[in-house]
């Protein structure tokens, strides 16, 4: 496990919404409507491999001096973008692309190539079983760290958290405050590392390594045996299987 650049801080913003800008008519150009990016039908190949960007937010190129520098870093939210035909989810043919889970891009800008990502594959999840498990659709943020790192707050759930270049999750944080004007929640707009250096006046804290609980075999004080108390076996029956009740399939 990487060590964890030191220091971060929260900050939160008010949002406004993005601009609709006109399609282009050219076949080559990607098509972008209210805070969204897509390929056309026609589009170059590495456009269509990137896919729909929607809703992003924090989109900037990696500073010189870290690692991926002169790449972008975009979180693409998800959710809901661009224009088609009428369908049950889009009634008037609006916000007609559909996608309720979140992805962190880094994009060689120059290939147009996806170089590094961070989906709800990545982080072990099922797509689309639980790929929601990893989804803000709105505001968030991702920054890479010079340990090659990359800090990503998934804003709605206040959560933020740092992984690996190989997505380890390294340490997470999930903000406990909820807001009480507008919105009752614990959002985070953005995220950053900083170095300890930035507060000279404070001490350097010692870092302690913490080792992830064992989820399958964690048991509270006092509670039962892991396991069931007792078992049946019915002569003539047929076990469980690993397929038993599923009705949508994995994609990934």
């Amino acid at each position: 496990m990487r060590r964890a650049t030191p220091a971060f801080t929260l900050t939160t913003s008010s949002l406004t919404a993005a601009k609709p800008t006109s399609s282009s008519s050219s076949t080559k150009r990607p098509a972008r409507s209210s805070g969204s990016w897509a390929p056309t039908t026609t589009a170059a190949p590495e456009d269509k491999a990137i896919g729909w960007i929607i809703g992003q937010h924090h989109a900037h190129m990696i500073p010189k001096g870290l690692p991926g520098e002169g790449n972008i870093l975009v979180y693409d939210n998800g959710g809901w973008a661009g224009y088609g035909s009428t369908n049950p989810g889009a009634p008037k043919g609006v916000k007609a692309a559909q996608r309720d889970y979140s992805r962190v891009l880094e994009i060689d800008p120059v290939a147009r190539k996806i170089v590094w990502q961070y989906t709800p594959h990545e982080a072990g999840f099922l797509v689309p079983l639980d790929a929601s498990r990893f989804y803000s659709p709105f505001i968030s943020s991702a920054q890479r760290l010079p340990n090659g790192n990359t800090l990503i707050c998934e804003g709605s759930d206040g959560r933020v958290f740092e992984v690996t270049a190989e997505h380890e999750i390294v340490w997470e944080y999930i903000c406990p405050y909820k807001g009480h004007i507008s919105l009752p929640m614990n959002w985070v707009y953005r995220a950053y590392r900083l170095p300890y250096s930035w507060v000279p006046q404070a001490a350097v804290p010692e870092e302690k390594a913490i080792e992830p609980l064992e989820v399958k075999t964690f048991r509270v004080p006092g509670a039962a045996p892991f396991g069931p108390m007792s078992e049946v076996k019915v002569e003539g029956t047929i076990g469980y299987y690993s397929g038993a009740g599923h009705c949508v399939a994995a994609t990934e």
